[in-house]
């Protein structure tokens, strides 16, 4: 199973909103701490925010922070979420659907019951579970102090 860029990002702008969730964040910011560009970040950002998994806010003091308590979003969740409508294998697409075993395959199925278990793996892991307590995280993600000039 391969997970998308947009999930990808979509769980490190998470844990990066769960490390600094003292205050906003700009997408310039994630950007730059999460390798990733500020036009996919953008599209990533609003799908979470209509998600209710981030709330932003516009303007000059504008920014990003998470929307609800990290114990509340769980990865499975997210997963389902920003994964639904991506087909696993052909069978799965309605439109692009050219198999011709598709109504007598039994490996559809059996793929489609690995997928469930590994969402509902997901599902016992929380975003505090990827990020509290884990110092390399903070490390990457918490903004570094400016140098003392002297």
């Amino acid at each position: 199973m391969r997970i998308t860029k947009r999930t990808n990002i979509a769980i490190r702008v998470l844990m990066y909103c769960g490390v600094n969730s003292d205050r906003l964040v700009t997408k310039t910011e994630i950007a730059d701490r999460c390798n990733a560009s500020e036009s996919h970040l953008a599209q990533v950002i609003n799908q979470l925010a209509q998600l209710g998994y981030l709330s932003t806010q516009r303007g000059r003091n504008g920014g990003i922070a998470l929307g609800r308590p990290m114990n509340a979003i769980t990865i499975g969740e997210v997963f389902r979420a920003l994964e639904t409508g991506v087909p696993l294998a052909e069978c799965f697409a309605d439109v692009d659907n050219t198999c011709p075993l598709v109504h007598a395959c039994r490996l559809r199925l059996a793929i489609a019951d690995a997928a469930e278990a590994f969402y509902s793996h997901l599902d016992g892991i929380s975003l505090d579970a990827l990020v509290c307590g884990n110092e390399e995280l903070f490390d990457l993600f918490l903004p570094q102090a400016c140098p003392k000039q002297g």
